[in-house]
């Protein structure tokens, strides 16, 4: 089982590097519109978000933009600032039993959920600040397969997911994912209105995408379409679903 506190620890240790002494205004080509700077202030003002719906015990949806940050009207975060909202989010996610009952926006209303839901947060955007140092990203096989299944456990749950999900003209559609690097398959089938379903295990789909799992894992989050993935069927169609899909 993936230790997501240990997994929030490494990854945020590895963004605090890659923006330390970069220039805060690189963009970001897998966020476009945003730079280093909108990204760091992205991810720490999240974790402070978290950090107040664990302590408070919210039991109501609060939104991110109504928890202060400690920033100042317009002021961007830094690698300080960063670190510094990390190592108190690890501390109160350490410290707060996982099955204490939470709000969260997903399907599962304890703490738990969010040691999970933040530790691919920071996995996908470690890899938006090294795409945008013109790195190459490197997501461990195992974590890939649980985030693709903590991903799509979540897609049913996103209203801003599900409302794009609705427009796309995809409904009825079935896609199937399968890694060839782990013990790893999921489809997928597309419902009216927008509504979301899947399951794990090997079924037949109108597309379907073969590859590494971090490679998966990168499509379904809309960061990049490697040229390690192929597909079966329509693309034009699996393209329309993950532009609706993609976090």
């Amino acid at each position: 089982m993936t230790d997501y506190c240990a997994l929030v620890e490494s990854e945020t240790a590895r963004l605090v590097e890659l923006v330390t002494g970069a220039a805060s205004g690189t963009p970001v080509p897998s966020c476009p519109g945003w730079t280093l700077a909108e990204l760091v202030t992205h991810v720490g003002g999240t974790h402070r978000w978290v950090i107040h719906i664990l302590k408070t015990r919210a039991s109501e949806p609060i939104w991110s933009r109504d928890v202060p940050n400690g920033l100042a009207p317009g002021e961007s975060g830094d690698a300080a600032w960063l670190a510094a909202g990390a190592a108190e989010l690890l501390a109160v996610l350490r410290s707060t039993d996982p099955a204490t009952p939470v709000w969260s926006w997903g399907g599962d209303h304890s703490a738990g959920y969010w040691s999970r839901r933040m530790a691919y947060e920071l996995v996908v955007h470690r890899v938006d600040a090294e795409l945008a140092l013109d790195l190459e990203p490197a997501v461990p096989t195992p974590v890939a397969v649980d985030g693709v299944g903590e991903l799509l456990g979540n897609l049913p749950h996103a209203r801003w997911v599900t409302r794009r999900l609705a427009e796309a003209g995809v409904e009825g559609v079935t896609i199937h994912l399968h890694a060839t690097d782990a013990d790893g398959e999921w489809t997928i089938t597309q419902g009216p209105a927008g509504r979301v379903s899947w399951e794990p295990g090997h079924a037949k789909g109108d597309v379907a995408v073969r590859g590494p799992a971090a490679d998966l894992l990168l499509m379904m989050y809309g960061r990049r379409f490697a040229d390690t993935l192929t597909v079966f069927g329509d693309r034009d169609l699996l393209d329309r679903w993950l532009a609706g899909a993609a976090f």
